[in-house]
């Protein structure tokens, strides 16, 4: 097979869920600030970092901070965040990613990490795959986040691939949006209603045939 595309994973919502983690560490957060937190509002920092998450709650909660205790609560919640990620094992991997993560090995079919989380590398560690990425781009390499297209450009750079070469899988609306922006395929993982400007949308990666994925593989941009 030709090997002149290569793949970018996000992270959460995509290899794992580690949204239920996100959602129970923040809605700590703003119960102890004095106010609560939903599932709905949850769906809204995807693919947002942990900073810009953080303000965004506050807002929400009308609360204010000094910048020293805005520090301290976001290393409060990253540490309540660790302590379920740390519970995790290889089963928490999302249905169907493993099937097509050794499609691509077994194609030497280069693939990377494009996440915005700072836990990437101990998260892929868990589940025992972090060896299998060519390269893995995180929140502690990119100053700017989603939809900017910085992570998935460096990720490209890191795999000697142009950027129109790459597929995105994304499950954020920012995060698609970014794979667009710099002109990668995008294919949107979730609710095809919210990933509407995706390439291609599916539910989750049980829906994907590898025959798609080998199309893909083939096409040029």
């Amino acid at each position: 097979m030709k090997d002149s595309r290569a793949v970018i994973f996000d992270l959460d919502g995509v290899i794992v869920d580690t949204a239920k983690f996100h959602f129970l560490a923040w809605r700590k957060l703003a119960n102890d600030l004095g106010f609560d937190f939903t599932e709905e509002q949850n769906e809204q920092l995807k693919g947002v970092s942990r900073e810009d998450s953080l303000k965004k709650i506050l807002n929400w909660g009308n609360v204010e901070l000094s910048e020293e205790e805005f520090k301290r609560q976001m290393a409060l919640k990253n540490e309540n965040y660790l302590g379920y990620v740390n519970k995790m094992d290889e089963s928490e991997m999302l249905p169907g990613v493993s099937r097509v993560l050794t499609y691509l090995e077994e194609n030497n079919i280069p693939f990377a990490l494009g996440s915005a989380s700072k836990n990437a590398r101990p998260i892929l560690k868990i589940l025992k795959i972090q060896d299998k990425f060519s390269a893995i781009v995180d929140g502690t390499d990119v100053s700017k986040a989603k939809p900017d297209p910085e992570v998935f450009l460096i990720a490209a750079e890191k795999m000697n691939k142009k950027a129109e070469a790459c597929i995105v899988f994304e499950d954020s609306v920012a995060g698609v949006q970014a794979a667009n922006i710099a002109n990668m395929t995008s294919i949107g993982i979730g609710d095809k209603n919210v990933l509407q400007e995706a390439d291609h949308v599916f539910a989750d990666f049980t829906e994907i045939e590898l025959e798609f994925i080998e199309q893909l593989l083939r096409k040029e941009k």
